[in-house]
């Protein structure tokens, strides 16, 4: 499990890591700092676009195979990316570490629910899930330090290396198949995936999502107007929602394997609108108490973070054989989501200000509350039939 867990916080932080090094980036290659960072436009939606089509094309390639073909695909990726001296290059290099990153993600999260003891799928799926989480809280800071230190090259050089110990690691750790491969056929994969309760929980995830990221893209500009927050206060929200983050992702593990997928969701989801309904009732009253503002969005950053592995339980439960790929088209969700995400915050801040964010992310998630309702009566119904 380390390994999968390992890989998941190295192709994320890959994603994640280009925010810290941009202004030496863009001096070098000569570009701005709006154009360096469509860096992470490409690789974030070339991975959306990407891993529902790598699941379905790459279904009967056995794992270990795949996942070290497309590593020393990324290795090789990040390795050029630290000597190229043109702009233009290093977007297609990105887009070819986010073709690398496609094609593994999803086989982590598929590979952990596969192996893992009926009651521990949960569990296992939050194991993997906290290399994401980790991506956020020690693999940007670290990858910023080794740019800040040894340049923006030695950031990509570091994460070639990366990549290079997890190929050993998940070769050395990973069980051998018995047999071949086996994946439906074309036809039965897409059939699988049009059936309305994955159709219903991938789209509430995206929803979900969408939210969560409208209020976590502008956190900074909620606490500037909601307290008397500063740099490092802002610094210390994004610290523990991230810290919170990594235990509500572990929680969230254990809660789908006793309570089941749909009541560890109902109960989530349901935080996350109470949160957003105190954040609103802070700023309606601002300015607000610091520390309470800060306990309550840690309380929403471990929230967030807590419905990821029942979402993913409960797609591997309904998609069967076709778990893989059900599970590609929720990375997709969750991408696509992040987009909306961060677009949509953006109109609402400039339109409405910050104050009318935490109400718009509250509706968002009761919104995911009803599609996952609605998916929840419809495995019901297909079920027995």
């Amino acid at each position: 499990m380390f390994g999968l867990l390992a890989a998941a916080f190295v192709l994320y932080t890959d994603d994640y890591v280009i925010a810290g090094i941009l202004p030496e980036l863009a001096g070098e290659l000569g570009v701005t700092e709006g154009q360096a960072g469509q860096l992470v436009t490409a690789f974030s939606a070339t991975v959306a676009v990407a891993a529902p089509l790598a699941a379905v094309a790459l279904a009967r390639v056995p794992r270990r195979r795949l996942l070290a073909v497309a590593l020393l695909t990324f290795i090789a990726a990040n390795a050029a990316a630290a000597m190229t001296p043109s702009f233009a290059v290093l977007v297609v290099l990105r887009v070819l570490a986010a073709l690398s990153a496609a094609a593994c993600t999803p086989v982590l999260f598929a590979f952990a629910a596969r192996h893992a003891p009926e009651e521990k799928v949960g569990s296992y799926l939050a194991v993997v899930s906290l290399g994401v989480t980790g991506a956020i809280a020690a693999g940007v800071p670290a990858g910023t330090w080794i740019g800040g230190t040894f340049g923006w090259r030695g950031t990509f050089a570091a994460m070639a290396i990366a990549g290079a110990l997890v190929v050993v690691l998940l070769l050395t750790t990973l069980p051998r198949p018995e047999g071949a491969e086996e994946a439906p056929a074309l036809g039965e994969q897409l059939r699988a995936l049009r059936r309305l309760p994955i159709v219903l929980g991938l789209l509430a995830n995206c929803v979900l999502m969408t939210g969560s990221m409208m209020m976590l893209t502008y956190l900074a500009p909620y606490l500037a107007e909601t307290t008397t927050a500063g740099v490092d206060e802002r610094a210390v929200a994004f610290g523990l929602a991230g810290i919170a983050g990594m235990a509500g992702i572990w929680l969230g593990g254990v809660a789908t394997d006793r309570w089941g997928a749909d009541r560890a969701l109902l109960f989530g989801v349901t935080m996350i609108v109470a949160a957003m309904v105190a954040l609103w009732a802070l700023w309606a009253s601002r300015p607000a108490s610091l520390p309470i503002v800060l306990a309550v969005a840690a309380v929403w950053g471990g929230m967030a973070f807590w419905n990821s592995p029942a979402i993913q339980a409960r797609l591997h439960r309904l998609a069967g054989p076709v778990s893989g790929q059900a599970l590609a088209l929720n990375t997709s969700g969750t991408y696509l989501g992040v987009s909306l995400g961060a677009a949509g915050g953006g109109v609402i801040l400039t339109g409405a200000g910050p104050g009318v964010l935490p109400l718009s992310a509250a509706a968002f998630a009761i919104a995911a509350l009803v599609l996952l309702a609605l998916a929840g009566r419809a495995t019901r119904v297909v079920v027995p039939g």
